[in-house]
């Protein structure tokens, strides 16, 4: 089976924020589209709202007048569940109800035609749970889009046990035709994103609870040094803390209480307080409120002495006067100074070269070799964050975690390398996938900084992926 061609007609259920965003994406791919709700007049209240929407990017310049009147002509309001029969392709879009959801799919196998797919945008349900019980269990495979729809590249693609691979080869060929990305998975708990997300925020909260640094620092330090395009708590503020503790709660649970998924009681509380974010107006940030934003710590200008950074600094240790600058490998730099018995500053990971904050964890020292340490810094140019002596930092912490995770998501047959790289750089635009990143680091240098943490702390979330360890053996 190839892509669906541009006269299979394509049914979408649910006329929320993201069934709507589908319909469009078929519709400006040239199919015709029947969108359907079960609340009477949502589906042309949303077919009317795109319209507009379209016709405002008009205004702007950025869409052809022609383009916006063919696409809202393809995009019709169904009145009935049964005017969605001729559709080649039915994806849904209702709430995240499991026994919702297999209700609806009952109807539409008993609607369909015979050779017509049955696809799911579920984020977080079995595909297979929702197959069990049809007569044709495999015509059926997820087809998840990412928020909004019509923006976001990323359409994870979910292979059910049941599900034929020609169904899957097809729903791939014509997320593709639409111009998305894809990236296959197994159908687990959190499929690819959501589960190789789920370091990126519980790092975040584990440093606040553990009193490392504050939001606005860490959200900072993840920007400006780590790459990426949001902090993890300005993310939480605008995914929602209830949707993203839920999203927590749900894969933890779903892998037995793993303790790599361990919800934050810190965001815990915040949902029961009602600080959701954004749409509250109050999370880890005010959003109702005319005060200052929050200022991440930065070291203010030092006067101490300074000279260039020799070379090879990023990546071995290197001299500073009576102070060893060294990359972190997961341990203080209270430990370290302790085994070479002279100060030492630990510093983070960067992104890249023209990442400008560099964060550092200073062993006891005097002030004037403190201030010599940070001037140094300064004058090549970066803006310096001194924060608690942890083991792992910040950047590499996180970014390790983020790795093994993708190695352990390998390992049970979830998604291969590349796909879970694809699905992390444009499902939630991380600046590298995931597994290329490890790669760049050295994987030997993440099972380090892991095994360090690790040994410290005694939690088990930060037990290393076997099959990480292995790759970092065998090469």
């Amino acid at each position: 089976m190839a892509a669906l061609s541009q006269d299979s007609i394509v049914a979408v259920i649910g006329a929320g924020t993201m069934g709507a965003g589908i319909a469009q994406v078929a519709a400006t791919a040239g199919h015709k589209v029947f969108l359907y709700d079960v609340v009477e007049g949502a589906a042309a209240k949303a077919v009317a709202r795109t319209a507009a929407a379209l016709e405002k990017r008009v205004a702007d310049g950025k869409l052809d007048k022609d383009d916006c009147a063919g696409i809202v002509s393809r995009m019709v309001a169904a009145k009935s569940m049964d005017d969605l029969a001729p559709a080649a392709l039915f994806i849904e879009a209702i709430a995240e109800d499991m026994e919702i959801k297999r209700g609806l799919f009952a109807k539409l196998e008993a609607l369909a035609r015979p050779d017509a797919i049955l696809a799911t945008n579920t984020s977080t349900l079995s595909v297979t749970a929702m197959a069990a019980g049809l007569a044709r269990p495999e015509r059926v495979a997820g087809m998840h889009f990412f928020n909004p729809a019509q923006v976001m590249k990323l359409v994870e693609v979910i292979r059910g046990m049941a599900s034929d691979p020609a169904v899957l080869d097809t729903i791939e060929d014509t997320a593709r035709a639409w111009g998305k990305v894809t990236a296959r998975s197994r159908s687990t708990p959190g499929f690819i994103v959501n589960r190789c997300a789920r370091p990126y925020y519980g790092e975040a909260l584990r440093l606040l609870e553990e009193g490392v640094a504050d939001p606005a620092t860490l959200d900072a330090i993840m920007t400006e040094a780590g790459g990426f395009r949001m902090g993890p708590f300005a993310l939480m503020d605008l995914i929602g803390n209830d949707i993203n503790y839920r999203s927590t709660r749900s894969v933890f649970e779903a892998y037995g209480a793993d303790p790599r998924y361990r919800p934050s009681l810190i965001q815990q509380e915040m949902v029961e307080a009602g600080w959701l974010g954004r749409k509250t107006g109050r999370g880890f940030y005010r959003y109702d409120s005319r005060d200052a934003a929050p200022v991440p710590s930065s070291e203010p200008r030092a006067d101490g002495k300074a000279i260039a950074l020799p070379d090879g600094w990023e990546t071995a240790p290197v001299a500073l006067g009576p102070v060893t600058l060294m990359p972190t490998d997961g341990r203080r730099a209270t430990d370290v100074a302790r085994d070479l018995k002279r100060p030492v500053a630990v510093h983070d990971l960067r992104f890249d070269a023209a990442s400008k904050r560099l964060v550092v964890a200073l062993s006891a020292m005097s002030d004037a070799q403190r201030r010599d340490v940070i001037a140094n810094l300064q004058v090549a140019g970066f803006t310096v964050t001194v924060v608690a002596d942890w083991p792992g930092l910040i950047v590499m912490r996180t970014v390790a975690m983020l790795a093994n995770e993708a190695f352990e998501a390998i390992l049970q047959g979830v998604a291969d390398g590349d796909a879970i790289d694809r699905a992390m750089k444009f499902g939630v635009n991380y600046p590298r996938g995931p597994v290329e990143w490890g790669r760049l680091i050295g994987l030997g240098r993440i099972v380090t900084v892991l095994d360090a943490i690790h040994a410290l702390t005694g939690d088990p979330r930060y037990r290393v992926a076997m099959n990480l360890r292995l790759a970092a053996r065998d090469g």
